[in-house]
């Protein structure tokens, strides 16, 4: 048996080189060999080891137990793979050499954290052998045989390989049963029919024991290496260890965190749980994805398309393992090589996200407790009243009678269809909750939803075979199945009814982890091994049935085991598909639970977040990941959930919400209002002015959305993804860019006047003023009065803005302002994406308008690429050009002269142009 492998400078005694005119392995940095080979070196690591251990044994009081082999002493701490990852169990010497595994006791953390394991795989641990590897059209397939049964039931002997080149910046690589069928997650994925010609990759094997080791040509940077500890693939228990090229490590949700993860011996977990979010639990949603940023700047990322309970385990070496309990080993593995690539090629893997209609970009307002139709309608006069920006009024399920879907409370929200067309006639919209959980004790005859959801056999049901009760808002509920397309048809038909009366517009889909507030149901979960599997993975609860259904339950696709995660995937699927079929436009929706592919069908807000500090700076790193996993319709509850908020944190984060992509102020039941309407004059205008200057950049951030559904694009974008081989951006979380071009610096402390951000090498320009700063890749201190937030635009970069109005129908009316923020060279380039902001598929039909903006040797052009009719209704009025550095003494529009302003900051501005968006035009200053 072959030794596991670490990183080091020599040749691989056990791989060869199976990619078709692969290159042989690299020199230098990032080559792969076994651990420690050669005598000398061998004697010394061991009797350098022994002596440390003793060392430690004589002032540890013989805690550390006997000596450990000469082998398990090889094994640098940063390199132990855990070889007894069980939580709740207290891991003795006999425990793990009964698995065959290493034991070395380390000192005692403190409880709760998890450090360093105790019981680790030994370098010659029994693994899987590659027998046979064959070419194909597409790639290679190979077969995996294990000769010694590791340590969970039912281990599957012979495994298949399957490996893909599918682009020249994607592999695919599966591994499954080689003679049975096992789950896999139905979720539309490409199907190439040629092999990659030139992939930027190389990929060798190697064969006992078995490992994919796969490289970077360019750089020889190795980014796979699963030699560091043994495959392991049984019926319930799956789990493959790799090395990483560096501890930079991105995504992995849904968690709260930094942006950038710890590898500290942080165990992350993804099973769709409803809890607050805190630190360490897993929380609503389930991503198995992450982005790796590598020495010198190159990008890649990592997708293990896998539904079921999962873990992945983050070690110092570095390194990582996943961990899963059940379908199949799918990667898909992303070569960038920059990071905004990485994120374009994984979402060609799981789809690009929906173009959102316009509205959904304005400001939303929502509270748990408005008590009645008639409270809500006067908070939506109150901020007409102060001419606040809104675009939507949303309820909680206050509006239902009984807290039942599709119901609708005929005492206190008897006005609502009234509230609902004053809006409309307005131009703003609404937006009402709904939860998967359907009352089941209604009469019969009484509640259509349930009887008949229980006619057409829709709802989830225990492992006998009967509708599986919980407990959920309403009391006892059964679950919607909507992994059964008959379930979309009962669905649409329900919300067809609550329609004909509540006109709504958009849908927020709650509690769809499904969230249970029993474990598992009114009767408790049958034993059996779906309920109660050979290992579980660290969730939260202790129990897959913590504050949810029984996994043994059974649905139209699979049993919910397989399925759990891909809950609230597989309602926002099927209420798009409702909103679009009910209002033929685009869906306007967001959803709590979320999977790979989501951005397809919705959005999602980062749950029930409190009115803290802290969970305002977490809300940057948690919209940050959302951009990473193609959902960039996110955001939090400005100004928290649960708690009571204060004036000045409210304002900063009312500053920092107007630039989450998706913006809405909510708030729990029995707590103070905080609506913008609620504070004092001062904070209620600091309030308003952040807001006008978010509808003022709609054009921009629609067109960036545009570039989202098109190909992928991020919106919010951390400050790497453009600087890239600038390490100071790696961990940056308390800042993000909107696009490329604009920066935003939000104060995140209370009682400062002042912000320090870092401002990347380049020069940038006060939105507001147009002023430059000159920086060299430096934390700046910047003036950050209560009523400021610092905005900058990237040097090189064309903003297109709008007068602001107080809903988007009114604003998308408006004059444009282009904003022009002149590189050192006097260059720049922008763009806009135009259309009615509501109709389905605009760009697809071909109904819409893009420009795209230029300057170069002083001349402004706008390129009109493509007209439809609705740039027809808009002008452009003003535009402003940042960073001219001299005087002009004339200004030409389409060689007419045009009078001109010129401040001492270098700011050009030439107004009242009145050129209508559908036409191109050029503008020279001499």
């Amino acid at each position: 048996m072959k030794s596991y492998q670490k990183l080091t400078t020599t040749q691989p005694a056990a791989c060869r080189v199976e990619e078709e005119g692969a290159a042989p392995l690299p020199t230098g940095r990032g080559k792969l060999a076994p651990w420690w080979v050669g005598s000398g070196l061998l004697v010394a690591a061991v009797l350098l080891s022994t002596i440390t251990v003793w060392v430690l044994r004589q002032v540890s009081g013989g805690w550390l137990g006997p000596t450990p082999p000469p082998k398990c002493l090889l094994v640098p701490e940063s390199h132990r793979f855990d070889c007894y990852p069980e939580r709740r169990v207290v891991v003795t010497q006999e425990l793990c050499e009964s698995r065959g595994c290493c034991f070395i006791q380390s000192p005692p953390l403190a409880e709760g954290t998890r450090g360093m394991p105790w019981c680790f795989y030994p370098p010659d641990y029994p693994s899987y052998t590659l027998e046979s590897l064959n070419q194909t059209a597409l790639g290679m397939v190979g077969l995996l045989v294990r000769r010694e049964k590791a340590y969970y039931p039912r281990d599957i002997e012979m495994l298949r390989l399957d490996v893909e080149f599918e682009t020249d910046t994607r592999l695919h690589i599966k591994i499954t049963d080689a003679a049975n069928p096992r789950y896999e997650v139905p979720l539309e994925v490409p199907r190439v029919t040629k092999r990659a010609e030139n992939p930027i990759y190389s990929l060798n094997f190697s064969w006992d024991p078995f490992g994919v080791l796969l490289w970077r040509k360019a750089t020889g940077t190795v980014l796979l290496n699963t030699t560091v500890a043994p495959l392991i693939f049984a019926d319930q228990f799956l789990q493959i260890s790799t090395s990483l090229p560096s501890k930079f490590l991105y995504g992995l949700g849904e968690h709260r965190g930094s942006l950038l993860h710890s590898l500290d011996w942080n165990t992350l977990t993804l099973w769709a749980r409803d809890v607050s979010p805190t630190e360490s639990f897993n929380l609503y949603g389930a991503h198995p994805f992450y982005l790796l940023m590598e020495e010198g700047g190159d990008a890649h990322g990592v997708f293990l398309l896998n539904s079921n309970a999962m873990e992945v385990a983050l070690q110092p070496a570095p390194g990582l393992t996943w961990r899963t309990i059940g379908g199949v080993l799918d990667f898909y593995i992303f070569l960038g090589p920059d990071p905004n690539m990485v994120i374009q090629q994984y979402q060609q893997v799981i789809g690009f996200p929906a173009m959102p209609p316009l509205w959904a970009l304005g400001f939303h307002l929502c509270r748990w407790g408005y008590g009645s139709s008639n409270e809500t309608w006067q908070t939506v006069r109150a901020m007409r009243n102060y001419q606040i920006p809104q675009d939507a009024q949303w309820n909680d399920i206050d509006y239902m009678d009984g807290y039942r879907d599709f119901t609708l409370d005929s005492q206190k929200f008897a006005s609502l269809p009234s509230l609902v067309e004053d809006l409309h006639k307005h131009g703003q919209h609404y937006v009402m909750i709904l939860d998967p959980g359907i009352s089941s004790t209604s009469p019969h005859g009484s509640y259509w939803p349930f009887d008949e959801g229980l006619r057409r056999g829709l709802f989830l049901n225990t492992s006998q075979g009967q509708p599986l009760i919980g407990q959920v808002w309403p009391g006892f509920t059964a679950f919607a199945d909507f992994s059964n397309p008959d379930t979309h048809q009962w669905w649409l038909e329900n919300l067809q009814h609550f329609y004909a009366h509540v006109p709504f517009d958009g849908l927020w889909i709650d509690m769809n982890e499904p969230s249970n507030f029993m474990d598992g149901s009114e009767d408790g979960c049958p034993p059996g091994e779906l309920d109660s599997p050979p290992y579980t993975p660290a969730v939260l609860g202790d129990s897959l049935s913590a504050k949810t259904v029984c996994a043994s339950a059974k649905q139209k696709a699979s049993v919910h085991y397989n399925l759990h995660n891909l809950y609230g995937l597989m309602e926002a699927k099927a209420t798009a598909s409702a909103l679009i079929q009910i209002r033929g436009k685009r869906p306007f929706i967001i959803s709590r639970s979320t999977f790979p592919s989501q951005g397809r069908y919705s959005g999602h807000w980062l749950g029930d977040n409190h009115s803290q500090w802290k969970d305002m700076y977490y809300s940057i790193p948690g919209l940050l990941s959302f951009s990473l996993f193609g959902i960039p319709l996110v955001g939090a509850d400005i100004c928290g959930f649960s708690g009571s908020t204060s004036e000045e944190l409210c304002t900063r984060w009312m500053q920092l919400g107007a630039f989450y992509p998706f913006a809405r102020n909510h708030n729990t039941q029995n707590e103070k209002a905080q609506d913008p309407t609620a504070f004092s004059p001062t904070a209620r205008t600091a309030m308003k002015d952040v807001l006008l200057t978010r509808y003022s950049l709609l054009p921009f951030l629609y067109t960036l959305f545009h570039h989202a559904h098109l190909q992928g694009d991020t919106v919010a974008r951390p400050l790497f993804f453009e600087f890239p081989r600038d390490v100071a951006t790696w961990e940056l979380d308390r800042q993000f860019l909107w696009g490329r071009s604009l920066l935003v610096t939000p104060v995140l402390e209370p009682r400062v006047d002042s912000v320090t951000g870092y401002v990347p090498r380049g020069t940038w320009y006060d939105f507001y003023t147009g002023s430059s700063v000159n920086s060299s890749g430096e934390m700046l201190k910047m003036s950050a009065p209560l009523e400021h937030l610092n905005l900058h635009i990237r040097e090189g970069s064309i903003l297109p803005t709008q007068k602001p109005g107080t809903t988007t129908e009114v604003t998308r009316g408006n004059p444009l302002h282009l904003i022009v923020a002149l590189s050192s060279q006097a260059t720049a380039w922008g763009d806009l994406f135009w259309d009615d902001g509501e109709s389905l598929d605009t760009f697809e039909q071909g109904n819409y308008s893009y420009l795209v903006f230029n300057v170069t040797q002083n001349v402004f052009t706008s390129t009109v690429l493509h007209a439809s009719t609705e740039a027809t209704k808009v002008t452009i009025g003003t535009l402003s050009i940042f960073g001219v550095q001299k005087p002009p003494s004339k200004v030409l529009l389409n060689g007419q002269e045009k009078p001109f302003s010129y401040l001492d900051n270098q700011v050009l501005t030439v107004s009242d142009l009145g050129i209508s968006l559908s036409q191109g035009f050029s503008l020279q200053w001499l």
